[in-house]
């Protein structure tokens, strides 16, 4: 491999002569060799520093012109489009476990861009702290970096795949209005309800988690950039943090504001625990709509077998013919490591010491998993199990008129107590209720028949 000699504080680098990064980004590539190629900073995180850096550079132009010329913003912008299209992710090779502040990722980006600026303006115009860095520390801009990153993760990927859920189910809803079946409580039979009103709760449920996490995301787009290194702004122009936010805002299309409080903003992550809550309150909601489905589609036979769902793949490599709820599987195992990850994120955003919370990496990686996962998950969940959702009508047929909490519909006739002794005869004698009913003397045959309407029970 071919080398060339970088430099920083400490002294001369080698660094790969086919790579962008230099001598900071070198240091931590040999000092931190942990989780390499599994943990890297994530690609969001990557993402949003190209963002970021250009909206720098656009503020640093209006009220520095004179350091910030515009030759060096349109070079330092057009390598920031690559930094944002991904066509230069291999020039970020860092992994998670590095600095709590990540500013070897921030001098990654420096670097990178930087260099790549130089070789499209072919010369040597920018110095990557100088310049790529101007008017920011590492530390206003690695939390700029996890906001910008979150929002985008969440409000463009996690909000539309579940509005698509919520559609599904607004379409099954549709589809099973006339059908009534057992209603279920602890794990035993209930009185009855809809299918359609079954399925309206985890619609529901669903719409009320987004409605959550887009209050979260409100919080996340106010910005640390313009805090530099305490949060005092020291060598940032007045104007800089909220010119910063605007062009953030015009980048993304979405609207970041400037932190009122940047010693806030840089010490504590409340927000992004906030917002982190939100996701865990969707996956919650996602490990009981999984449950649910999969235990009504249990069987074929000797489980509930209430509805069909989608047969994906073979279930065992024993079993012929066994076909499992594996998509429920998943979102469930999704939902575990999720709920895993908000205790990661409570936990890094609760060890803010003085001016800095130096958790900062290994929180990004794990908010930033979450709400991929998440929008991953409920997008397959939706298309190869949800759309597939079909009632078994005469199973669940069966099950309501079999089951004894139909004897609820009675207390208005013979009273609590009475309808509990009926439902006791019926299961202990294994015999209808009716017959249960009318031979302990409560209701005539007749006058059972006009009150006991299972169907209009819901």
């Amino acid at each position: 491999m071919d080398y060339r000699i970088e430099h920083d504080s400490l002294g001369e680098v080698k660094v790969p002569a086919d790579k962008y990064w230099g001598a900071q980004t070198e240091r931590s590539h040999e000092n931190f060799l942990i989780g390499v190629g599994l943990e890297t900073m994530p690609r969001e995180i990557t993402h949003a520093f190209g963002i970021l850096k250009k909206a720098a550079a656009i503020a640093n132009n209006a009220l520095k012109p004179e350091k910030m010329t515009d030759e060096k913003l349109e070079v330092i912008s057009k390598a920031c489009d690559e930094v944002i299209s991904g066509s230069l992710n291999e020039h970020f090779p860092l992994v998670v476990w590095q600095t709590g502040s990540g500013t070897q990722s921030n001098m990654n980006a420096n670097e990178v861009i930087a260099n790549r600026a130089n070789e499209i303006a072919g010369k040597k115009l920018l110095h990557p702290n100088d310049d790529i860095n101007m008017s920011q520390s590492s530390n206003d801009t690695f939390p700029t970096a996890m906001h910008i990153a979150a929002v985008l993760a969440v409000e463009d990927k996690l909000i539309p795949a579940i509005d698509i859920l919520i559609a599904t189910f607004e379409k099954l809803e549709a589809e099973n209005e006339g059908i009534v079946k057992s209603g279920r409580t602890h794990l035993q039979d209930a009185t009855p309800i809809k299918f359609s009103q079954e399925i309206s709760g985890w619609r529901a449920s669903l719409q009320q988690d987004k409605k959550m996490i887009q209050l979260s995301c409100d919080e996340l787009k106010a910005l640390a950039l313009g805090g530099t290194a305490v949060g005092t702004g020291l060598n940032a122009p007045e104007g800089f943090a909220e010119k910063a936010a605007e062009a953030v805002s015009q980048l993304t299309g979405k609207k970041f504001t400037t932190g009122e409080n940047k010693f806030h903003c840089l010490t504590s992550k409340d927000e992004m625990v906030f917002a982190h809550g939100a996701l865990k309150a969707l996956a919650a909601d996602m490990m009981k709509i999984a449950n649910d489905v999969r235990w009504l589609a249990s069987g074929p036979r000797d489980g509930l077998g209430e509805i069909t769902i989608p047969a994906n793949e073979p279930g065992s490599s024993i079993m012929p013919g066994k076909v499992n709820p594996t998509q429920c599987e998943q979102v469930t195992m999704v939902a575990v490591q999720v709920m895993g990850n908000d205790t990661a994120v409570g936990m890094a955003a609760s060890q803010g010491n003085f001016e800095l919370n130096v958790f900062m990496p290994v929180l990004a990686y794990n908010f930033l998993q979450s709400a991929r996962l998440l929008a991953e998950s409920i997008m397959s969940f939706n298309n190869k199990c949800a759309v597939g959702i079909k009632a078994n009508r005469d199973k669940m047929h069966d099950n309501l008129h079999n089951s004894l909490m139909l004897v609820t519909a009675l207390n208005p006739y013979i009273g609590y107590e009475n309808a509990a002794k009926t439902a006791h005869k019926a299961y202990e004698e294994n015999i209808s209720l009716k017959q249960a009913c009318v031979e302990l003397g409560f209701l005539t045959e007749e006058k059972f028949d006009e009150v006991f309407h299972p169907e209009k029970m819901v």
